[in-house]
């Protein structure tokens, strides 16, 4: 593209007689270092523990995903698909993290059917304790954070078909019931 006349420098006339004209130069780049405090240096393992979370690549699509699940959840009088929806969104992306891949349909099938979501008639123990977990987490941050920290791993690395399978027999070891667990716990990894 022709130089407009009113740009100031060179005549574009000499440009286009066959004259080499020199353009301005701009000095390279300096380059770029990791001296800010929030970038990665490389070698160094991120930070890790409670409240770290759990990153994992595309966990933007895990939501996508969890809205799916709508339409199959089994809640109970009281519950909301809203909060069931906000606190099993962190057990998927915590157990897709693990395996360090993107959110799949798995992950929110074990997440939905630890917390009996996905069962008819899940047992009515189950049903209480998730009802005072999952009441209003959609609008509490920490509340998703306790509900997914507190999912033992063992649990996050079985197949979903068998985490459903031990829902009415042994849910309180895969929801971690059994252990007396706070959101401040150094053990939670999320």
């Amino acid at each position: 593209m022709a130089q407009p006349e009113y740009v100031p420098g060179p005549s574009p006339a000499l440009t286009r007689r066959g004259a080499i004209v020199p353009g301005e130069v701009l000095p390279a780049h300096p380059g770029w270092r990791a001296d800010r405090p929030g970038d990665p240096v490389s070698g160094e393992r991120p930070p890790d523990g409670p409240r770290f979370g759990s990153p994992g690549p595309d966990q933007g699509y895990g939501l996508l995903l969890a809205k799916r699940f709508e339409p199959r959840l089994h809640l109970q009088p009281g519950e909301s698909a809203d909060d069931a929806v906000s606190g099993c969104l962190g057990v998927a992306l915590r157990r897709a993290s693990m395996f360090h891949r993107a959110p799949v349909t798995p992950d929110f099938e074990l997440a939905f059917g630890i917390w009996g979501f996905l069962t008819p008639d899940p047992p009515a123990e189950l049903v209480e304790l998730r009802r005072k977990l999952f009441e209003s987490a959609a609008h509490h941050y920490w509340d998703q954070r306790e509900i997914a920290g507190r999912v033992p791993e063992e649990t996050l690395r079985l197949k979903p078909a068998d985490a459903l399978a031990r829902v009415p027999t042994d849910w309180r070891s895969l929801v971690g019931a059994e252990s007396s667990h706070s959101s401040n716990s150094s053990n939670s990894g999320v």
